[in-house]
């Protein structure tokens, strides 16, 4: 519980945080309009600047060497570790919630308020846009195996898709929308968070395994460990909770 440093420097609120690989770098995302990228022991290395409105989520790229970002202004950037500009990911027509990589680094996804999810590879071409979608899609996530990707989204389901924009699943039930979505580390099961207040885990056909109930409020954001035999979910309610995989 020590605190080991304080990451100060920003202008207003931060709203988005991610580790390197290798655990040596923290990037921070803020709604200043800048991401800025820290030592782990607190000194700034670099500041990421060109965004044209709050920058809402920041992502490492598996193999260390890239960082994505995703924008109000309707853009994601791919940027160099050191901060400098590679790639401008244009086409959405709303702002872009979330970004992430596949887990060979070279595909990146990018979900957006315009109701759909977009997939680039790392020179910015465009190779897929999921559609399919009736609201915002707020979280995008490859299964660890590549073969998969997963969409959240406001209109109160979450879909997988193949990797050439194909619809495989679409993940019905919850009783409002979709926040957070994420793999197990198998890539058989898929958990998501929803305003509901539940946590459900679904196989990768679509059937449904279990809902997680007791959050009392809004649940934003669910996560597994690196085992497989852990989940943690936070929620609105001010708790976060630990779930055993059965």
């Amino acid at each position: 519980g020590s605190l080991l440093a304080e990451l100060k420097g920003h202008t207003d609120s931060v709203g988005g945080v991610a580790f390197s690989p290798d655990g040596q770098t923290i990037a921070t995302a803020s709604d200043d309009r800048t991401v800025r990228l820290w030592h782990r022991g607190g000194t700034l290395l670099a500041e990421l600047k060109g965004h044209g409105d709050r920058v809402g989520h920041v992502a490492f790229s598996p193999d260390g060497q890239a960082i994505a970002t995703a924008s109000d202004d309707g853009t994601a950037r791919l940027w160099q570790r050191g901060g400098t500009l590679l790639v401008e990911l244009k086409s959405h027509d709303a702002r872009v919630r979330h970004v992430g990589f596949s887990p060979d680094s070279h595909t990146i996804a990018t979900a957006s308020d315009d109701s759909t999810a977009r997939l680039w590879q790392r020179d910015g071409s465009l190779l897929a846009e999921l559609k399919g979608h009736t609201d915002s899609v707020w979280s995008v996530a490859f299964s660890p195996d590549a073969q998969i990707i997963a969409t959240a989204s406001y209109d109160g389901t979450a879909r997988l898709w193949q990797r050439d924009g194909t619809r495989h699943a679409e993940l019905k039930g919850h009783g409002g929308p979709v926040t957070d979505v994420t793999f197990s580390p198998d890539s058989q099961t898929i958990a998501t968070a929803s305003y509901d207040g539940t946590v459900r885990l679904w196989q990768r056909d679509g059937s449904l395994l279990a809902e997680l109930k007791g959050h009392t409020d809004s649940v934003g954001g669910v996560a597994d460990r690196p085992s497989g035999q852990e989940g943690a979910s936070a929620a609105a309610d001010g708790t976060r909770r630990l779930r055993q995989r059965n």
